[in-house]
């Protein structure tokens, strides 16, 4: 399956595994790799930036095909030194960055003068077009259904997608609520070149989560994942869980970060993916939940979505345009 965006790229397949934080480790993205797609360490996993260097070897040790860095930039009472994780990218000759939160401009200058293609996230299309016109290669298109940040305009993919692509014309990647071959069949047709996938690729053998985790999204449905900071317009949309809902209820009487601040902190939820403890703290996981049904591995996974997706388009798609050619005769 050969898109503007493989080509672009040079991967084998229009499959992206996006940075997720605690996710995006060496393991996962060199097993994406291998399969044929593209994945993303997640820059600030790591704790400093020379933790990020040492990953970005580890994975090269792991796999010689094509995978990138994710560079999240968000508020934070105390930001990461982001021009120093910057660095360390450019400086271990990484060629593909994705970038999400807010506008990359002041970080794209460095990553364009050293040959570096960028994916920017973006949760509505006037970002995207914002995106396009800085600079960036491709951008990623966040629906409603996705985890993590979903943006605060509640766009879901089916209606955003074409709004996105019929916008731009740099290559559109699509995201959220993607988990199998018929996401990919729909985002094609819908105009992207490429589908994003997380909760997906979160629930594979490789992924460095606790197996409680992984066989806590094969339980759940897509009823199971809680929208928070919604009053804060800051939405996150978050695994159910004793911590979501509670975060839910406190928000609904009115509240400021500092009331729910204690709930929320990245360390609790650090110590779900690592320790497998379900409810002792926030975790991002989207809708797709009520999509997956197994954890495969990586290579097996992105096997079936493409070989399904071949089928569905050469055959099932096919033969409705076959019989409808019938019956206008």
């Amino acid at each position: 399956m050969r898109t503007r965006f493989t080509e672009m790229f040079g991967v084998e397949h229009p499959i992206v595994q996006g940075g997720m934080m605690w996710v995006g480790r060496a393991e996962l993205v060199a097993a994406v790799a291998e399969a044929g797609a593209l994945g993303f360490i997640t820059a600030l996993t790591q704790p400093t930036p020379e933790d990020l260097v040492r990953e970005i070897e580890r994975t090269r040790e792991l796999t010689d095909k094509p995978f990138g860095v994710n560079l999240t930039i968000l508020p934070s009472i105390n930001p990461p030194p982001y021009a120093e994780y910057r660095q360390a990218i450019v400086d271990s000759g990484i060629e593909i960055v994705e970038t999400a939160g807010f506008n990359p401009a002041d970080h794209l200058p460095f990553f364009k003068d050293a040959g570096i293609k960028v994916i920017h996230k973006c949760t509505s299309v006037r970002h995207a077009v914002k995106a396009e016109r800085i600079g960036v290669d491709a951008v990623s298109i966040d629906g409603f259904e996705c985890a993590g940040h979903p943006g605060e305009d509640d766009v879901p993919g089916l209606i955003l997608i074409p709004a996105a692509t019929r916008k731009l014309t740099i290559p559109v990647i699509a995201s959220g609520g993607i988990a199998d071959a018929r996401g990919l069949v729909a985002a094609l047709a819908l105009g992207a070149e490429g589908v994003n996938m997380g909760t997906r690729f979160m629930c594979t053998v490789e992924s460095p989560v606790a197996q409680q985790v992984k066989e806590q999204i094969v339980r759940n449905t897509e009823l199971d994942t809680k929208l928070i900071f919604r009053t804060l317009r800051n939405t996150a949309r978050v695994a159910s869980n004793a911590v979501s809902r509670e975060v839910v209820d406190i928000e609904s009487g009115g509240a400021e970060f500092g009331d729910i601040q204690h709930l929320v902190s990245g360390a609790r939820g650090r110590k779900v993916f690592e320790d497998g403890d379900l409810d002792a703290g926030i975790w991002s996981a989207g809708q797709s939940q009520g999509l997956i049904d197994d954890i495969p591995t990586v290579s097996d996974l992105v096997t079936r979505m493409v070989a399904e997706a071949e089928d569905i388009i050469t055959s099932r798609l096919q033969g409705f345009v076959a019989a409808g050619s019938e019956v206008g005769a």
